[in-house]
């Protein structure tokens, strides 16, 4: 058996898929800002279906950026998704993630009222970190409730501090896509998505990651 030359620098691994991922793409109408985060999303999931069901608010970017420059909280959904973020990318700013689904009190609040912890995890997050003057930045890759949650407050308590960013990509088969769809459809000005079913914590990971290359080639 021929076997490839496989022991290849990471560095290299990225460049030749990154342009594997340009060469079969082929011709599509995203801006290069733009495509650096749809191209790392193929990247992380080798689907090229983001090419085009992916969805970035027109001032997304500039948003993101502009949280993470100025010492946004991050908060996730799953530890997957945490523990996918590169903080080494971050470690210009002063930039606090955090997860609250396996918190007790997460835990405790869901078992008692009949929600998912995700769902909850979204009240205790406003509840005890999200705090007026410091941007947010939400990350879904799992849980339809916890984004369908979010939107709700939203809407139904109009003083709360509004996200700086949301990135949605939850998966699954009930919900998943809906709330995305919702999401798009909504008055949200900053936001990432896509439109179907796929998504994930890797895949909410990956936005985070190419946000912050966008923001670190920015300074």
């Amino acid at each position: 058996m021929n076997q490839p030359a496989w022991n290849i620098p990471p560095q290299e691994i990225e460049k030749r898929s990154f342009a594997i991922i340009d060469g079969e793409a082929g011709k599509h109408d995203w801006d290069p800002r733009s495509w650096s985060v749809v191209r790392r999303l193929i990247h992380t999931t080798a689907d090229f279906d983001y090419a085009k069901d992916t969805v970035i608010s027109p001032v997304a970017l500039d948003a993101g950026i502009k949280a993470l420059k100025e010492g946004a909280l991050i908060l996730t959904d799953t530890k997957m998704a945490l523990n996918g973020i590169n903080r080494g990318n971050l470690a210009s700013w002063d930039i606090e993630l955090l997860c609250l689904v396996d918190d007790e009190r997460t835990v405790r609040r869901a078992r008692e009222k009949g929600f998912t912890r995700s769902q909850v995890a979204v009240d205790l997050a406003y509840e005890e970190y999200v705090k007026p003057g410091r941007p947010t930045v939400w990350v879904i890759g799992n849980a339809p409730t916890a984004l369908y949650r979010l939107m709700e407050k939203l809407e139904e308590e109009p003083n709360v501090p509004r996200p700086h960013l949301v990135v949605a990509l939850p998966v699954g088969f009930v919900n998943a896509y809906e709330s995305k769809r919702d999401l798009a459809a909504s008055k949200l000005p900053y936001f990432i998505t896509n439109l179907s079913r796929k998504g994930g914590s890797n895949a909410a990971a990956a936005v985070v990651n190419a946000i912050a290359k966008l923001a670190l080639n920015a300074t």
